[in-house]
Parts: C-alpha cells; structure tokens; sequence
C-alpha cells in the first residue's frame, strides 16, 4: 500500500504523516519517499514509485512543470502554489509546494468542475494565508533550541495560525502523560489533570489519538462528552469547548501529544486538518530534537555541579563565597573551577582555574587538577611547587591542552598571602579603607607550555581585605577586551560600601548581573570572593628554644603555663607530651634553633619548627628498639598532624579538638 515506508535508502519522512487530503513528499533530490491513499487515487500513483525521482518515474510532472517549480521552491525556501491540467485524465489540479527539512512537500487539490475558478481563488488565498504562516512556524522552531522554546514557538502561532487560545504539551511515559508545557490553560487545571487518577490510556482522547497515530478533533462540549462521558467534568474545569489533539510522532514511535484549545466551539474545515496534521511532524522534530538538548544539558550541568565543591568550607581565616556560570549557549560543560582548601595552622588555599576549551574531556581535565592541587596541598607543597607538578600533569596529557590556574595562600597569624599564578589575571584586592588594585604577579606560562620555575609573590593584607579572583569568561563579555572588563570589574569592587563587612553572597550575585548585563556570559565565568580575618594576638603564643636536651622541660612548661592561662587545662598533659616528643625529634634528627608555637583556635594547634630540610617518617620500631616510636605516639595522641617546608626549614604540626573552641577567651 501506498503509505508503507520506503526502502531503507531512502528515509520515510517523520514530518508529514496526513490521514486526509492527496500529499506527496520528496528527499531533496526528488525521489519520493512518500504518498498516502488520496494521492494515490487522485495521480494513479503506485509502490513502484518510492524512491524514484518524481519527475524521472512519472513524466507528466516534467511536461506540466512541476519539477521546475519544486526546484525553484527549494532555492528560495519559500512556498509557492500553481494549477495544472492534469494530462491523464484532463482534470485541472491546484498544486502546493511547502520547502521542508527533509525536501518537498506536495499537496494536491482537485479543482475541476464549474466552481473551479472559484474554488481556485479562495484555495490560493488560504492557501498563501497558511503559506507564509507555517513556513514562520518551520523557520522558529528550527531555531528552537530548548522544550521550553518549542512550547513557546508553537503558542506564539498558535492564535494566528488556528484561532486557538491555549496550547499544552503532554509526554509520554510508559502508559500515562506528564505535562511538558502549557500555555493557555490555567495553572490549576493543569495540576488537577496532573494529580488526577487518569482514564485508562485508551478512554481518553489524548491516548487514543496516541494509539490511533491520527489526530483527534473535537469540536464542542457536547461532542467532548458524548465521546468521553466518564471525563464529563473537563470542559467546565478547562473553560474550553473545542480541542484538537495531535500526535507527536518520531520514527513512527510516539513521545507525546500536542493540545490545542479553544474557548469557544470550532468547526475543523479540511484545510485545517490538513493543516494540522502536516504539523504533527514539524512539531514532533523539533521537540523530539529539543528534548535530547535539555537532556544533555542536564546531564552537563550535573557533572559540572558534581566537580565543584558543593559547599564551601567555614574557616577562621577567611570568609568565602563562589559562583560558577556556564557559558550563554550552556551547551557544553566547561573547564572553569575554583577551590577553598584548608591547610594547616589556620591556613588556606584559594584556588580558581580554567581548562582551555569546553566538552567532557576538558572537564575531566579540570576534574583531574582540582584533585592534584587538593592532593598537593595536603602533602604541604608550597605554592611554586605545587604549580610545577601541575604543569607535568597538564604537560603530560599532550600538546593541545593548558590551563590556567591562581592559587593564593593566606595565613591569618602573619596577615601575608603568597600568590601565585600560572597564566591567570590577577586577582583584585580591596582594603577596608577602599583602597583597591590588581596584585603584581609574575609572569608565568599557563600550565603545559613550558616546563619552568613558577615565582611567587607576597603581600601583607590588612584584616578584612577583600579578594576576587575570576576566571577570564567574567571580564572578557561579548567584545572581547580583557583589560576592559577587569578595570569594570575594579571599579565595581571599589564601589563596594563596607568591604570588611558588606555581605559577599549578595556582593557576588550582584557583580554577575552587573557584569553579564542583560545577556548570558559568552564564555563559562567563575567568580571566587574571599574576606581576609586575622588571629587575635592573644591567641598565638611562641618561644625560641635552644638546640638542648632540656628544650623539651622548658617547652612542657610554656605549654602548661599557656593552657592554663587559655583556660584549656585538660589539654596540658597531651599538649607537653606532643612538644616534648616532636622537640626531642628535632634534638636528634635535626638541627636547631627550635621555635614552638600555639595556636587556640577551633582546634588547639601545636608546631614545632627548626633549620632542617629532612622530612619525619613514622617507623616500624621492633620489640627490642629502644627508640623510633615517637612519631607514633604523636599520631596516637593528636587527631591530626603532618609537616610543611618553611622558608627556613620545615614545621612539625599537631592539632587537638577543642570541645568548646571559646573556652578561655
């Protein structure tokens, strides 16, 4: 029969699916790849001709010119509509021509007999009515890019085209519909249809217009209830009289079913069937294509969510708030970052970064850094070290990857933050007076150009300094200049009210809205907001010891002393026992001096510094050694602790719970 797909070389279209009316379509090079029954009859069509060229397999459509005009149709992609005298049985046709995606399509009308000139006139008037509106129709929704811009496309048209007042999207699930757009319909209605115990599927005119793959049309309440008496009340509840349903069809599979709705009775005439059916395909194309997108930005979204922190780490030093925003398109994940890393004695790390280039692999890429820098962070790597391993890392994943990355590391205790950046703009610092500026940093190559020493900077920050550290997609905007969206940037920081104070959520929401405009972001955007807070004096205690056995006496007293004053008693004998061991480390291993230090904070910290470069490693001590089990004992007692390198050796740390962190103050 006539409406069996064709073979597999050549496609079966999914856009025209007609039930009524004599259509013909064809693939952009003319061969037909589909006619229903009307066709059939009306142009004494059969099966032979799938997949010919139309022109080629019956010759009456080159003697009349129809092939000319399909081809002229095609290159301006605008509609056009003729009568011919059809030669194999002298009727006179009026022939329709609709440029589509997926080729041609063709519609006959037999127009012979008295009327015919009539019939002919007011056939091209609607017929160019419908014309030009469904060919605006075509153009948006191939633009259409999200569910929700179909939704939005199809209500725009929906009144001009058909008279409708509302139009709402319903997909399928197994057996039952969940609503994918509405418009028109009251939001309450919606709901109730949605909460609602449903008909079986094939009691209601949406599933059996599902079932039956043709549209359905209703034309008043009572047509609607003598159909479908056991949903009676859904004209009341809806305000709406007539409804047409149209099936969604994709590859002869069915998503989903589109609702037009009327506020009043409507008489479908056939060109509005027919109209409505070559619809189905239009609308079922792009929704089926939009539908994919909004997946794939889910799931780009989640994984982007997924690599950065969830939740920013509350730490004495430093208050913190981020933002990240994908770029304008939000068609692919991307490669900024950004980072909050406590470090020991109060530190902390403030880290942001960008991948260069969008897609899962860039995003891996990041992933795969933000770990490193964690992982290297932890291990106590100072800032220039840490960028060197980072740049073998990035190095090592090939030629056509770099990143850029700044990592500034603040200690509340000296009030000095050590920056350093790799390819990355600067941060901008804001101090409590408002003075405001971009830190001077060296200039160093992105990671993964070039293997070379990463230099540092240093900068004494006054308590409640303000830092912004951004990726290049916040300052660049849609022209491009990056000095110019950092002085934008600059000068709005500088506007800030109260920096030491100002609250940093609202701050951030508002630099994005400012700085992005009414526009999305054209690149991905990262913004990091950091407020600088200072150790009390009153809580860092410190003491220079000399290289000798009795350090560890004189340490045990500072400390029982200095607990005592702090009101942190109870923590005296495992804090003298820490000092001792860790002071009597350094007496035999290393080389003095020897500075102690305490930290109260929300855990009670204890270092030991001295001169040496040699790191501490915990032993195996056998039964019978007499010594070697002094590390061990410090990891028994302390909850936490480790060693870093310092500018002039290396520090030993413990930390100690502190039950109440107040207690003393």
């Amino acid at each position: 029969m006539s409406t069996h797909p064709a073979p597999p070389e050549v496609p079966a279209p999914g856009v025209l699916q007609p039930r009524s009316g004599a259509v013909l379509t064809t693939d952009r090079t003319g061969r037909v790849t589909f006619f229903n029954r009307p066709a059939e009859r009306l142009l004494g069509l059969s099966d032979e001709l799938l997949g010919r060229v139309l022109w080629d397999a019956v010759p009456h459509f080159r003697t009349t010119g129809v092939n000319v005009a399909c081809q002229q149709a095609t290159t301006t992609g605008k509609p056009t509509g003729f009568s011919v005298d059809w030669p194999r049985d002298q009727r006179l046709l009026r022939i329709q021509l609709f440029p589509v995606p997926t080729g041609m399509a063709l519609w006959f009308t037999d127009v012979t007999g008295r009327q015919r000139r009539a019939e002919e006139t007011a056939a091209e008037n609607t017929a160019a009515k419908y014309a030009e509106r469904i060919v605006e129709l075509t153009q948006a929704l191939a633009m259409a890019v999200t569910g929700l811009d179909v939704v939005n496309v199809v209500e725009d048209h929906a009144q001009e085209l058909f008279g409708a007042d509302a139009v709402s999207f319903w997909c399928r699930d197994e057996e039952h519909l969940d609503s994918f757009g509405n418009a028109g319909n009251s939001p309450e209605f919606v709901n109730r249809m949605m909460g609602a115990l449903p008909p079986p599927f094939d009691q209601c005119p949406a599933g059996q217009t599902l079932i039956e793959r043709a549209p359905t049309f209703i034309s008043s309440p009572a047509e609607y209830i003598g159909r479908y008496p056991h949903m009676a009340d859904v004209p009341t509840v809806s305000g709406k009289q007539a409804w047409a349903f149209l099936p969604l069809l994709t590859s002869d599979r069915p998503i989903g079913v589109c609702i037009f709705s009327y506020g009043r009775p409507h008489e479908f005439t056939p060109e509005e069937r027919n109209l409505f059916t070559v619809l189905c395909g239009l609308i079922a194309q792009a929704l089926a294509r939009a539908r994919l997108y909004d997946a794939e930005h889910r799931r780009s979204h989640e994984l982007q969510r997924g690599l950065l922190p969830r939740v920013l780490p509350s730490l004495p030093g430093v208050t913190t708030t981020a933002r990240y925003l994908p770029a304008g398109d939000g068609a692919e994940v991307g490669g900024d970052w950004y980072d909050v890393i406590p470090l020991p004695s109060d530190r902390v790390a403030l880290v942001i970064g960008d991948v260069m280039g969008h897609g899962l692999r860039e995003a891996a890429i990041m992933g795969q850094l933000r770990t490193a820098v964690r992982t290297l962070a932890d291990l106590g790597q100072a800032p220039d070290e840490l960028f060197y391993h980072l740049n073998s890392l990035v190095a090592d994943l090939g030629d056509d990857h770099f990143a850029t990355c700044l990592c500034a590391v603040y200690d509340p205790t000296s009030r000095l933050c050590t920056l350093t950046t790799a390819g990355h703009p600067p941060p901008v610092i804001v101090h409590p007076d408002g003075t405001h500026y971009f830190a001077d940093l060296p200039d160093n190559p992105p990671l993964g150009i070039a293997a070379l020493p990463y230099e540092t900077t240093t900068l004494e920050l006054p308590e409640g300094s303000l830092l912004a550290l951004y990726t290049d997609g916040l300052v660049q905007g849609p022209s491009g200049d990056l000095d110019a969206g950092m002085a934008e940037l600059s000068r709005r920081l500088a506007r800030t009210p109260d920096p030491a104070s100002t609250d940093l959520d609202t701050l951030c929401g508002s630099l994005l809205t400012d700085l992005s405009g009414a526009s999305r972001f054209p690149d991905d955007a990262a913004l990091l907001l950091a407020r600088t807070r200072a150790s009390a004096p009153r809580d860092i205690a410190c003491w220079q010891l000399p290289e000798d056995p009795k350090s560890a006496g004189q340490a045990r007293k500072h400390v029982r002393d200095q607990l005592t004053a702090w009101g942190l008693g109870e923590l005296a004998v495992t804090t003298e026992l820490l000092a001792s061991e860790l002071i009597g480390n350094v007496i035999r291993h290393a080389r003095g001096p020897i500075t102690l230090r305490l930290l109260r904070s929300r855990a009670l910290i204890c270092e030991v510094s001295d001169r040496s470069l040699t790191m501490p490693r915990i032993r195996h001590a056998a039964d019978t050694d007499e010594d070697g089990r002094g590390l061990q004992l410090v990891a028994a007692v302390a909850d936490r602790w480790g060693a870093r390198y310092t500018e002039s050796g290396k520090c030993i740390w413990t930390e100690q719970s502190l039950t109440d962190p107040d207690a003393g103050v």
